[in-house]
């Protein structure tokens, strides 16, 4: 018999594109997209006989939409570990209340909790860091000031983005610099499964090392960036549209996971 090196059986994700992979391409997945939450379920998925795992995000997703959509599918499938990262959206938005946003999160970690799963939330990266949203840093803290009490609450699992300094650096990141890339969604599996205090065998800087740039390239990339990925998001919101309408979660429903070929 394999030996189990951990109690869950059946794993939930629920959330937005961070949650479903958006970042990290992988076109032999379900989805077209791996992301943490997939390096999570292989490395829970080893040892573990029978293991099940569901991933219910959906890309732009906010949080009312998450907890309308995502909360009863998820209790559904009757997972004993779930992970939700839900509110991003919401805060990024200009004029949003984070004390607000965390009430609706509140709401749905009560539901969650209803059938004593394990639960793992995230915090929001420190965005210091970064030009284009380092203006929001402040409401990023109050937020997860709230879901750190949340957690305390309702005795969840923190995954603490906030103190993983290792994203805090554009090298992790995609080029629409909203979502991770590989390598970033690497380093958050690393530190969920540390949270959940479960032994791997993933590296550091890895599956890829960093690569290095020039402060004029970084410049011609901003102006790139700008025409690709700030306007299309500027006009999405003045539409009331979301990248996440007509797209449906890659997985479902709770099944083995196998790893891409």
């Amino acid at each position: 018999m394999v030996k189990q090196q951990h109690p869950w059986s059946r794993y939930v994700a629920l959330g937005d594109s961070f949650t479903e992979g958006i970042g990290d391409p992988e076109p032999t997945v379900p989805g077209g997209h791996r992301g943490w939450a997939d390096r999570v379920a292989e490395v829970l998925s080893l040892g573990t006989e029978d293991f099940a795992y569901a991933n219910l995000a959906v890309r732009g997703k906010l949080i009312q939409q998450i907890v309308d959509e995502q909360l009863e599918p998820a209790l559904a499938l009757r997972p004993d570990l779930i992970t939700i990262s839900a509110g991003g959206n919401d805060v990024i938005r200009p004029g949003t209340d984070p004390d607000e946003i965390a009430a609706r999160f509140e709401y749905a970690i009560e539901r969650l909790s209803r059938d004593h799963a394990t639960i793992v939330l995230f915090t929001g990266v420190d965005v210091g860091f970064s030009p284009v949203f380092r203006g929001i840093r402040g409401k990023v803290a109050i937020y997860n000031e709230n879901l750190r009490s949340i957690a305390a609450k309702h005795d969840c699992i923190v995954a603490d983005q906030w103190a993983l300094a290792e994203i805090q650096d554009q090298r992790m990141w995609a080029p629409d610099r909203l979502h991770l890339n590989s390598l970033g969604h690497h380093t958050v599996a690393r530190m969920v499964l540390a949270a959940l205090n479960v032994e791997n065998d993933l590296q550091p800087m890895k599956p890829e090392p960093l690569p290095q740039g020039t402060w004029r390239q970084a410049r011609v990339e901003d102006l790139a960036w700008a025409r690709e990925y700030l306007v299309p998001w500027v006009l999405r919101r003045v539409r009331h549209q979301s990248s996440g309408d007509l797209i449906s979660a890659k997985r479902p429903d709770a099944g083995p996971y196998t790893l891409p070929d």
